[in-house]
C-alpha cells in the first residue's frame, strides 16, 4: 500500500516574504517614532503660542497707541470693548488656541482686517528671501568646506577658514549697509531697496547668508577631515580613485549627517535673521511686518508672526530628523 497522502499544514510564514502580522509590526515601528516626532511638534508649538501669547500682553495696552494722547477714559474704554480686550485673560486665550486648527489668527488691531489674509501677503516675500539666502549659502559653503578639507593644512586651507572666520564675527546688518554703499551707492549696479525683481533680490540675499556660509563650511570640512581618515576612505584611494571623486563619491555622504542637521537649523536662522534684513533693505515680509507689529502692540498680529516662525522652524528640523534614515541606513535600522 501506497504511503498516505499528507496534506499540507499551513504555514505562518510565506516564502516569499514576511506575514501580514510582520509587514503591520514592521509599519508600526516606523510609524512610532514619526508619531512621537509630531507630537513632541504640536506640543513645542502650543508652548509657543501660550508663552507668546501671554508675553505681548506685558508690552502695554494698545488703546494707549491707537488713540490720541488726549483721549478720554470713556474713548479708550469704547475702542477697548469693541476690540474684545476688555473680557477676562483666560476667556482670550481661549478663544485664541480655539482658532488655530483652523488657522484663525484673529483681526489685526492695526490693519483692521483677518492677520490670515495680512500675513498671506507677506510671508512669500520672506520665503523667497530665506530661500534665496539658502542657495547662496549651499553655493558657496559647500565648495569651501570641500576644498579646505581637501588642502588641509595648506595656503587655500588656511584661506578659507580666515574668510570664514570673518564672516561668522560680521555682524549681518554692518554686511547690508556695506553692500549698499559698495553696489548701491557707488557702482548703481543693485538697487538699494525694494521687491519685485531678481535685481533686488540679491544684496539681500548675500546678507543673510554670510553668518550660515561660514558655519556650514566650517562643519563641513571638520566633518571631511574626519571622514577622509577613516578606512574605506583610504581603501577607495589605494584602489586608484583619485581625490575628488573619492571626496564625492565616498566622504560627501558619510560626512553629511551633521551637515544637514546645521543646514536644517539655518533655515530657522535665515527666518530669523530676516527681521534685520529686511529692515535694512525694505524688503516687505513678515520679519518688516514684526518690527511693525510689535511697536503698534498689535498683539494678534506679533502671536501669529511668531507662531509663523516657529512653526517653520519645528517642520523643517522635523524634515531633517527624518531625513537621516535616507541618507545613513544605520539611523534606519536602528529605528
Amino acid at each position: 500500500m501506497s504511503d498516505s497522502l499528507t496534506l499540507p499544514t499551513p504555514d505562518t510564514k510565506d516564502a516569499t516574504g514576511p506575514t501580514g502580522a510582520a509587514r503591520g509590526a514592521r509599519a508600526l515601528a516606523v510609524l512610532r517614532p514619526i508619531a512621537a516626532r509630531l507630537g513632541t511638534a504640536l506640543l513645542v508649538l502650543l508652548c509657543t503660542a501660550t508663552v507668546v501669547f501671554f508675553l505681548v500682553r506685558l508690552s502695554g495696552d494698545p488703546v494707549k497707541v491707537m488713540l490720541p494722547p488726549d483721549a478720554t477714559a470713556q474713548q479708550e474704554s469704547v475702542l477697548r470693548h469693541s476690540l474684545g480686550l476688555d473680557r477676562p485673560l483666560i476667556t482670550q486665550y481661549l478663544d485664541y488656541l480655539w482658532g488655530l486648527p483652523r488657522l484663525d489668527f484673529g483681526t489685526s488691531l492695526f490693519y483692521n482686517q483677518p492677520v490670515r489674509e495680512v500675513l498671506a501677503d507677506r510671508v512669500p516675500a520672506t520665503l523667497l528671501l530665506a530661500a534665496g539666502a539658502l542657495v547662496v549659502t549651499l553655493l558657496i559653503a559647500l565648495p569651501a568646506g570641500i576644498l579646505a578639507a581637501m588642502r588641509r593644512g595648506r595656503a587655500t586651507d588656511r584661506g578659507v577658514i580666515s574668510v570664514v572666520l570673518l564672516g561668522q564675527s560680521t555682524p549681518p546688518f554692518w554686511v547690508g549697509i556695506l553692500l549698499i554703499l559698495v553696489f548701491a551707492v557707488g557702482l548703481h549696479a543693485l538697487p538699494a531697496s525694494g521687491y519685485g525683481t531678481f535685481a533686488h533680490l540679491v544684496l539681500p540675499s548675500i546678507t543673510l547668508s554670510v553668518y550660515s556660509v561660514a558655519v556650514v563650511a566650517r562643519l563641513l570640512r571638520s566633518s571631511l577631515i574626519d571622514v577622509l581618515g577613516s578606512d574605506h576612505i583610504r581603501t577607495a584611494r589605494a584602489r586608484g580613485l583619485g581625490p575628488v571623486r573619492t571626496v564625492l563619491r565616498h566622504g560627501l555622504r558619510n560626512a553629511s549627517l551633521p551637515v544637514v542637521t546645521v543646514v536644517g537649523l539655518e533655515v530657522g536662522s535665515l527666518l530669523g535673521g530676516a527681521i534685520l534684513t529686511e529692515q535694512v533693505f525694505s524688503w516687505p515680509g513678515i520679519g518688516q511686518l514684526t518690527v511693525q507689529a510689535i511697536s503698534n502692540r498689535d498683539f494678534p498680529l506679533v502671536q501669529a508672526t511668531v507662531l509663523v516662525f516657529a512653526a517653520t522652524f519645528v517642520v523643517v528640523n522635523l524634515l531633517v530628523d527624518l531625513s537621516y534614515g535616507l541618507l545613513d541606513p544605520r539611523v534606519r535600522n536602528s529605528r
